[in-house]
């Protein structure tokens, strides 16, 4: 069934009838459905707690139908499974409000079931729709095997843990994010660079802000002053729910799979995948799997 669902978001307190309504089972369930899973078809792991609803086991054997590992995957009584209520305009922008569920049930005792497997990883993604404590632990037993580490703030907190900023290699967020964690106001690329620069100063290696249509801005610590990567253009975005799920994913796959390319050329890789994304409804469904993209990009 088709997106949008309303020509443009209410105002305050207004009551609104949607054209449409989908319901789909690959939902953007947190902790992430690895996008770089269902781009490339490899089996990496997802460590992540849902109910035992039909969202839960809906949700377990569709990662199964892509060849994603569901064995640190674990089912609950004591919560439903996290979901996202997300409405659309006809532009394809889109809003989100996220029920956590049973994604903050997830624990260190959890963690330590997949120890194992967190050290022998090549990349680690964390964010913020599970617990951050359980985040940071995940992010700090990664780093201390050697893993690359990948976080994304979201949703953001005005008052993020600052060993977040320490214990990760590559932090990105969208502009929002950076807004409410670096309280600037950011209206182009510029101002995302100033940003970008504000986190490298509280302890980031790398960060990359990805700012929608206009691409994203990258800040290193090793390289001075932030450069901004366009992406492709799309004339008519259909969906835009989850673009930033495909660029982490795919920024992910190739750190893992191509870490001696450059950065910024990671970076314009994962933009393309992400502007893929949003020509297609949904979140997860609108991934793109590897046999659908340009030979170019591997």
């Amino acid at each position: 069934m088709p997106h949008p669902l309303t020509l443009d978001f209410p105002r305050d307190w207004e009551e609104r009838i949607l054209e449409q309504i989908c319901l789909v089972k690959q939902i953007k369930f947190p902790h992430w459905p690895c996008p770089e899973n269902i781009c490339t078809q490899n089996p990496s792991p997802l460590c992540e707690e849902v109910g035992k609803d039909s969202f839960g086991s809906d949700y377990i054997e569709n990662l199964k139908q892509n060849a994603i590992s569901t064995e640190f995957m674990y089912q609950t009584k004591d919560a439903s499974t996290g979901a996202a209520s997300i409405i659309v305009n006809n532009e394809g922008q889109n809003i989100i409000v996220i029920v956590a569920g049973a994604n903050l049930l997830l624990n260190s005792d959890d963690l330590r079931k997949a120890a194992d497997i967190i050290s022998r990883a090549r990349v680690i993604i964390c964010q913020l729709e599970i617990s951050p404590a359980t985040s940071l632990e995940a992010l700090t037993m990664a780093r201390k095997s050697g893993v690359k580490t990948l976080f994304n703030p979201a949703p953001a907190t005005a008052d993020l843990d600052a060993q977040f900023y320490t214990v990760s290699d590559i932090f990105c967020c969208n502009e929002t994010e950076a807004e409410i964690l670096t309280e600037l106001t950011i209206s182009n690329p510029a101002a995302a660079g100033k940003a970008g620069s504000m986190l490298i100063e509280r302890g980031c290696k790398i960060v990359i802000i990805t700012l929608g249509a206009e691409g994203c801005v990258f800040v290193s610590a090793e390289e001075p002053g932030p450069k901004h990567i366009p992406t492709q253009k799309v004339l008519k975005p259909v969906d835009t729910t989850g673009a930033g799920d495909s660029f982490v994913g795919a920024l992910a796959f190739y750190l893992a799979y191509y870490p001696n390319l450059p950065m910024e050329e990671m970076i314009k890789r994962a933009n393309f995948v992400a502007s893929v994304s949003v020509q297609s409804s949904g979140t997860q469904t609108s991934f793109p799997y590897k046999k659908d993209l340009p030979l170019n990009l591997f």
